[in-house]
């Protein structure tokens, strides 16, 4: 009963704790652990030390002396690359296991420092957001009021005129004041609450696909990479839709007449979302191979009018953020030139 209080207690760990046996095996892995290599314990269980720790012959030196000797240690801003090629940074702190029922076996811990700042930057972004949903709301009220006066002169203008051609000068400016008004509407984003159901992900995610295909060449490749074991998630299907073919039709756009899209649908247990933090969490990536977001409008990407592209209006992002925020979730973006990912961050 112990044993499994304590298995409980380390599995819930946002740190990745690793036991590794005297001939440097794994042993054991918790779920920071696997969310870290993002692979599952049952099979990273018996891999080799370096096998785990790929070209780091100085650490695993030092891991062997620590399991020689008895002797822990720890190693800040340690550079690291796991399986898949990945290079992370982390402090690692090594502890010697002297119980003897576990012979010059060694605990490590891994920390990793992107985690902590990722944590902060998704707090700031939350706050941000909000903040600029609350200004957009005051300026729309001060946009509609003169707006809504404007179009009635007009309307009444439009009536004392008989000249057809006058009237042409009345419909303009009805027309502008309509399409003002929905600009407003739209950057004020969704009026209503998620009407929350039973749904499965991937016919979201498909309903988006057969949209979008209709729509872009066949020199445009949309690929499909989901995890079929996602539990249904409770959520407003119609603003899923809307949220993740917003962010689709703004890869097609990237990547313009040719490229590849990859729909991606994955699980991470034990994941912090602003300052929140979740048991398992849905994350969506959709990776486009276009030229990427410019660096200078990187961190202000979700914001209204915010676009790299001199024809956008700047809300389809802004728009998708809100509806996920509505859900308890986030979207974050990271980018470079050949290598553009959205992820939107979905509670379980």
């Amino acid at each position: 009963m112990q044993i499994d209080i304590q298995k409980q207690i380390v599995d819930n760990l946002t740190t990745a704790v690793l036991m590794f046996n005297k001939e440097l095996k794994l042993d054991y892995i918790n779920a920071a652990g696997e969310m870290l290599f993002e692979i599952s314990a049952r099979r990273l269980i018996g891999m080799s030390i370096d096998e785990l720790f790929i070209n780091a012959d100085e650490m695993i030196e030092c891991l062997k002396q620590a399991a020689k000797n008895g002797q822990s240690f720890t190693e800040r801003e340690l550079h690291i690359t796991i399986p898949g090629a990945r290079a992370i940074d982390v402090d690692c702190v090594v502890t010697p296991m002297n119980d003897p029922n576990y012979d010059n076996a060694l605990l490590i811990e891994l920390i990793q420092m992107e985690r902590h700042l990722r944590i902060s930057r998704e707090g700031n972004l939350v706050v941000q957001q909000e903040l600029a949903r609350t200004i957009i709301r005051g300026l729309a009220h001060e946009i509609k009021n003169p707006l809504g006066g404007l179009r009635g002169a007009a309307q009444l203008l439009e009536r004392e005129l008989s000249n057809d051609e006058q009237k042409e000068y009345t419909d303009i400016i009805i027309g502008e004041a309509d399409r003002l008004q929905n600009l407003v509407d739209r950057m004020q984003g969704p009026k209503s609450l998620p009407q929350m159901e039973t749904i499965n992900i991937h016919q979201v995610i498909e309903r988006v696909r057969s949209l979008v295909s209709a729509e872009v060449t066949d020199k445009i490749k949309l690929t499909r990479d989901y995890d079929p074991s996602i539990p249904d998630i409770y959520a407003d299907q119609d603003q899923l839709i809307q949220a993740i073919l917003n962010i689709v039709r703004n890869a097609t756009q990237a990547i313009e007449n040719e490229g590849e899209i990859i729909l991606r649908t994955r699980t991470t247990r034990q994941f912090t979302i602003g300052q929140t933090r979740h048991r398992l969490v849905l994350r969506i990536d959709i990776i486009d191979d276009g030229s990427g977001v410019a660096p200078e409008i990187i961190k202000s990407i979700f914001y209204p009018m915010v676009t790299g592209r001199p024809e956008g209006t700047g809300l389809g992002l802004s728009i998708a953020q809100s509806l996920i925020n509505q859900h308890g979730g986030l979207i974050e973006c990271e980018s470079e030139p050949g290598m553009t990912r959205f992820s939107v961050l979905l509670p379980l």
